[in-house]
């Protein structure tokens, strides 16, 4: 299976419609690929708060459509990374969305853990509820978004739904790019998954991005890592590899769960 992960460069000074079409024209130049990843909230930049607001899109808004567009005339899955959605009730939500090669909408995955304690994105979006899956002919991904990999509970729930291969789109901070790395092959250790993890390049709001896109295999080994600046990082890999891993080191049978809280020590 070949994925193209698309390590977009968020510049605050090109426009949100003039990256929404630039980026549509780099995913259609990725004929050939199966699956192609973007990162979190590429069209406005994560870290861009002040312009949410003025940004948030409905569902089937411009980004659903430019990029539903992309994957079919690349023929291509494409997960479209995240944008800022504006639900009918006003609610604001980092939003993701998957394309069939046809340009079907096939699934849509609100960011459940938001990141800011108390501001920016932790104030000013709603939290996602639901565990996603998408089913490819090749292999289950399941949805997470940047902040997302911290919780390592997220990611059992999609082991537990099926996921093979865990999409996680993100505009992670350079000043935290070890953890980027070492969370990423955590995920893929602990859950014999493959990892794809997409970050952006540049700065924006100050903020000076991670890149380094990574792809990992579950036995934790990087397959891939593109630099720091905008760059399509594609990475081959064979989907069987998860099931031969969970056969080969059963752990995932090991796991105990339910287990009750420590007593007081009376």
């Amino acid at each position: 299976m070949r994925a193209s992960l698309i390590q977009i460069a968020v510049d605050p000074d090109e426009s949100v419609n003039s990256r929404r079409d630039r980026v549509a024209s780099l995913v259609s130049d990725q004929r050939g690929a199966d699956l192609v990843v973007l990162p979190e909230l590429w069209p406005v930049g994560a870290f861009a708060y002040t312009a949410f607001a003025d940004e948030a899109e409905p569902l089937r808004g411009p980004t659903h459509d430019l990029m539903a567009k992309a994957a079919a005339d690349a023929g291509v899955w494409l997960h479209a990374g995240s944008f800022v959605e504006r639900a009918d009730d006003g609610t604001l939500y980092n939003t993701s969305l998957v394309f069939t090669p046809e340009g079907e909408r096939a699934a849509a995955y609100r960011k459940i853990h938001r990141f800011g304690f108390d501001k920016g994105e932790a104030v000013m979006m709603g939290a996602g509820e639901d565990l996603v899956t998408v089913a490819l002919p090749q292999t289950t991904l399941g949805l997470a978004t940047c902040y997302d990999l911290r919780f390592p509970e997220l990611f059992r729930g999609l082991v537990d739904a099926g996921a093979q291969t865990l999409v996680i789109p993100a505009g992670w901070p350079e000043r935290r790019r070890a953890h980027w790395t070492l969370l990423a092959q955590a995920r893929a250790v602990e859950n014999q998954a493959y990892v794809l993890a997409v970050g952006t390049a540049g700065t924006h709001a100050g903020v000076e991005q991670a890149g380094h896109s990574i792809a990992v295999d579950p036995w934790g080994e990087v397959l891939a890592e593109a630099g720091a600046g905008e760059e399509v990082l594609t990475v081959e890999f064979d989907p069987a590899g998860v099931t031969a891993t969970r056969e080969q080191f059963p752990a995932l049978k090991d796991r105990r769960l339910g287990l009750a809280p420590p007593s007081s020590g009376r």
